[in-house]
């Protein structure tokens, strides 16, 4: 537990632990509503021009709380099914395989910046498909959404982006109105009057910006992360290639030792807590920080630091949240990350980092943890049948 400073001078616990984090995330008396527990906010005394304020001034199932929460998720996880995931599949497997064409495409020999030209792009299609998103939103939406993230922005950079990214959203919803489909956007219209229950205009919107940007940006930088870290670490690659470790242990260890969402804001006491040692009083603001959960030697031994394939406790992290808003999209996350990765290190087995690893530029947030650029020489293609070209 922690004492931090935020952007404009907010003051917040930071709590690093794992064991810590997860009775927290479980505990009623913590809450994600702004509105009903974070007096700060209530009172005035944080105006709505903090440059942060659209991670807490958004109505969605994350910052809601109690029955209104349950509400909201109940809804929302009526479109967002494993069924529409599950058959979501063949197409991911599909939209991979187009990009590690286009890769093999590029010019030959010069460095290629695998976030620009792969990364990005396989979550950006996939939830494009799963949104039913038209290419002309697409590119406004991928710059609305890093700077949404970028938590270094301006007051008035901050102001701009969000009501840039509440004008694409809306302009989303009346395109899906007007044209519905076998999207995710057209079933959360479709869900609103379900069982009695409705969803406002604002947290229609809002739930929408939620899914859209969780799984974008924490998609990005999952594969990100998890290619930097394979490549860094020659051994534990040989692991998974030779078959001595799955792909999918490669995915949930870099899920540990680099959550792609390092720190979420903000949760708030709804009562006096004790946590680790120290007592949260009533309406005191919480970060949550998902980056050191995973690195807890406590858990994860003294070498936490280090990617281990074979670690024992791999799955053991939290990097999808914990208890009631554990994340619905994980099962999509870790799909596209298995996919990627086995046709990525597969097609282009020489694959390298074109920079030393240490080299590698964060991104200017504290809370999407993932690289600038990623730049890489890719080496020979190999295509998924077809021998070397």
């Amino acid at each position: 537990m922690a004492r931090v400073v935020l952007p404009g001078g907010v003051g917040a616990w930071a709590v690093t632990g794992q064991r810590e984090i997860r009775a927290l995330l479980t505990d009623p008396r913590i809450s994600k509503d702004a509105y009903r527990h974070w007096p700060a906010w209530t009172d005035g005394d944080i105006a709505g021009s903090w440059p942060l304020a659209i991670w807490v001034s958004v109505q969605n199932m994350v910052t809601a709380y109690g029955e209104e929460h349950r509400r909201l998720r109940k809804l929302v996880a009526a479109a967002f099914t494993a069924r529409r995931v599950a058959l979501l599949r063949p197409r991911v497997a599909e939209i991979a395989q187009d990009l590690l064409v286009r890769l093999a495409g590029l010019p030959a020999g010069a460095p290629v910046d695998l976030r620009q030209e792969f990364t990005h792009l396989l979550p950006m299609r996939v939830l494009a498909e799963l949104f039913g998103i038209p290419g002309e939103l697409r590119v406004r939406l991928r710059r609305i959404i890093a700077g949404f993230f970028r938590t270094s922005a301006s007051v008035e950079e901050a102001r701009a982006n969000g009501a840039d990214l509440y004008l694409t959203m809306n302009e989303l919803l009346a395109l899906r109105r007007d044209m519905p489909g076998e999207d995710l956007t057209s079933a959360l219209i479709a869900v609103r009057d379900e069982d009695g229950s409705r969803l406002t205009e604002k947290e229609l919107v809002d739930n929408l910006i939620l899914l859209y940007t969780a799984g974008y940006e924490t998609t990005v930088n999952l594969l990100g992360n998890a290619v930097a870290l394979l490549l860094a670490n020659p051994d534990e690659l040989a692991l998974v290639r030779s078959g001595r470790a799955a792909w999918g242990d490669a995915v949930e260890e870099a899920l540990r030792v680099e959550a792609p969402g390092a720190n979420a804001i903000l949760r708030y006491a709804v009562e006096d807590v004790e946590v680790g040692g120290v007592v949260l009083a009533r309406g005191d603001a919480v970060v949550i920080s998902y980056a050191a959960a995973g690195r807890d030697p406590a858990v994860h031994g003294e070498n936490a630091g280090e990617f281990d394939v074979r670690r024992a406790a791999r799955r053991e992290h939290l990097s999808f949240g914990h208890g009631p808003h554990y994340c619905l999209g994980a099962s999509l996350a870790r799909m596209e990350a298995e996919i990627a990765l086995s046709g990525l290190f597969t097609q282009f087995p020489a694959l390298r980092l074109a920079v030393p690893p240490q080299s590698l530029r964060p991104l200017e947030s504290f809370i999407s943890n993932g690289h600038r650029e990623l730049p890489v020489e890719l080496g020979p293609f190999t295509g998924p049948d077809t021998g070397t070209r």
